[in-house]
């Protein structure tokens, strides 16, 4: 690190808009799951497998909001250098406790619809003035729905011309196993 980033370092890891004064540790962890199933050999299907949400665990430090002068607190007057810890702890209870997913950066990537599983505090001698927390956060696989209109069951007299076109899905051609009687007529006849 050269001595302009350190003098000028930003803080480049955000917890949807909370931004930590340290991260101790990142671990990602990606998971694919894969069936114990059999599946057919050259099969055009990808049921076997499937890929889990993300998660992420960070621990993360934030340093004491404190007074500007030492010989009077200021804090009580709205006039700090920062939230205090109490108020990080709670910041964070709030994001977790909206249930609305958040994008996560991190030193390696960017996570996108994210929710605070877990939220670890531990306060002890050391940690009194400051907030340290461990999170666990995972992602929030989202999808989408789509709405089709049929025609009412009351005018479905005639049925096929009545009925609405429908999506079902990607299908595949599967060859039929062929006897060993016509392959050998076929074989015989050419």
């Amino acid at each position: 690190m050269d001595i302009l980033s350190t003098l000028f370092s930003q803080r480049s890891r955000k917890i949807g808009l909370i931004i930590p004064d340290v991260v101790i540790a990142e671990k990602h962890q990606d998971v694919l799951e894969i069936t114990e199933h059999p599946t057919e050999d050259d099969a055009p299907i990808a049921d076997h497998a499937f890929k889990r949400p993300s998660e992420l665990t960070m621990e993360v430090g934030f340093s004491g909001g404190g007074s500007l002068l030492d010989v009077f607190d200021t804090s009580s007057f709205g006039m700090g250098l920062g939230l205090s810890p109490r108020e990080t702890y709670q910041q964070l209870l709030d994001l977790q406790a909206s249930r609305v997913p958040f994008d996560v950066v991190t030193g390696k990537r960017i996570y996108s619809n994210m929710l605070i599983r877990v939220l670890d505090v531990t306060t002890d001698r050391t940690t009194e003035n400051v907030l340290m927390a461990t999170l666990t956060l995972k992602e929030a696989l989202i999808t989408s729905t789509q709405t089709i209109s049929v025609a009412n069951k009351s005018d479905m007299a005639q049925g096929v011309s009545t009925s609405a076109v429908q999506n079902t899905g990607t299908k595949s051609v599967k060859t039929a196993n062929e006897s060993m009687i016509s392959k050998l007529y076929s074989y015989a006849a050419g």
